[in-house]
């Protein structure tokens, strides 16, 4: 009769002692501030119909129940903003928080209710707050943005006076500066020297109006004046009489 007794023992011992091989679940999750987190809990097989629980408190003896699943129900079952749905095929159950606060941060128990003692699991929750995230993340755009742009004044690029200069008024100029460029060129071509491929007049005219000069030059000076009368008197037709002595 003794060694039977110390035989059972030890199954007393797991059915009324938390933390037994029947249901596990993860030892700590971590969530931030207004947003949700999801708790997975396993268990052996055969306890499927099984009532799920979730409760809060440090003291298993003590622990507050959140939610709990419908007996012999794998529907979901919402109590304020947590939830909890069995699996019977996977042999796990979720708890899924949203909207979390920082007071949430707790130890936590997913469980088995049972005849007797029921089976549990403990689970550290911690909710980190939310302003803790979106201070790092300001602390960080400020490292990076602030040598960019001095205190008081607005940035180059938002002013108004830049979008003028860059889209209105620099291609104003430029077009300006085109114009006088484009209508002062010919101008210099002709009063500068003539360029090489420049052609000399090629016509008849310029030879004859030289040779014209040149011997009315000769004309008055003396040279042959009657030679040259006879001359003007064909090609000009001009009365040189008057001016012959």
């Amino acid at each position: 009769m003794g060694g039977k007794t110390t035989f059972l023992l030890p199954a007393l011992f797991l059915l009324i002692i938390p933390g037994s091989s029947a249901i596990s679940g993860p030892r700590a999750v971590r969530g931030v501030e207004q947003g949700s987190l999801t708790v997975r809990c396993q268990y052996d097989r055969g306890y499927e119909p099984y009532v799920k629980w979730w409760c809060r408190g440090a003291d298993w003896s003590s622990c507050r129940f959140v939610v709990k699943t419908n007996n012999g129900s794998e529907k979901e079952v919402k109590q304020g903003r947590v939830s909890i749905k069995d699996n019977w095929k996977d042999l796990s159950f979720t708890v899924t928080m949203e909207k979390l606060r920082v007071d949430d941060s707790d130890t936590y128990w997913c469980g088995i209710e049972r005849v007797g003692a029921d089976l549990g699991d403990d689970v550290d929750v911690t909710i980190d707050p939310a302003v803790s995230i979106s201070t790092r993340a300001t602390s960080s755009a400020n490292m990076f943005t602030a040598p960019l742009v001095p205190e008081g004044h607005l940035p180059l690029l938002g002013s108004v006076h830049f979008l003028l200069l860059v889209f209105l008024k620099v291609p104003l100029f430029l077009g300006m500066l085109g114009a006088v460029l484009w209508v002062n060129r010919p101008l210099r071509s002709s009063g500068g020297k003539p360029q090489e491929n420049q052609q000399p007049p090629c016509s008849s005219t310029f030879q004859e109006q030289k040779t014209l000069k040149q011997k009315e030059k000769a004309f008055f000076s003396g040279i042959d004046s009657r030679q040259w009368r006879l001359w003007f008197l064909r090609h000009r037709g001009s009365p040189l009489q008057e001016l012959v002595p």
